[in-house]
């Protein structure tokens, strides 16, 4: 989850400004709580998916 969408309750200010400590503070934990997925691009992406497919698909076509 990005945190660009998240409204603080504390403020009614977008998180992602930080305008008051929760903001501040719910804004970092969620950057430190990233996951490696979130980091990557839409293409690469795309690739990952795209090489799985491919090697199930020849995995399969060995197998048979």
């Amino acid at each position: 989850m990005t945190y660009d969408r998240l409204v603080c309750a504390n403020c009614a200010a977008p998180v992602s400004e930080g305008r008051c400590p929760v903001c501040r503070a719910n804004r970092e934990r969620l950057q430190q709580e990233s996951n490696f997925l979130a980091g990557l691009n839409p293409a690469t992406l795309i690739a990952l998916v795209a090489v799985l497919i491919a090697a199930m698909a020849l995995l399969a076509h060995q197998t048979v």
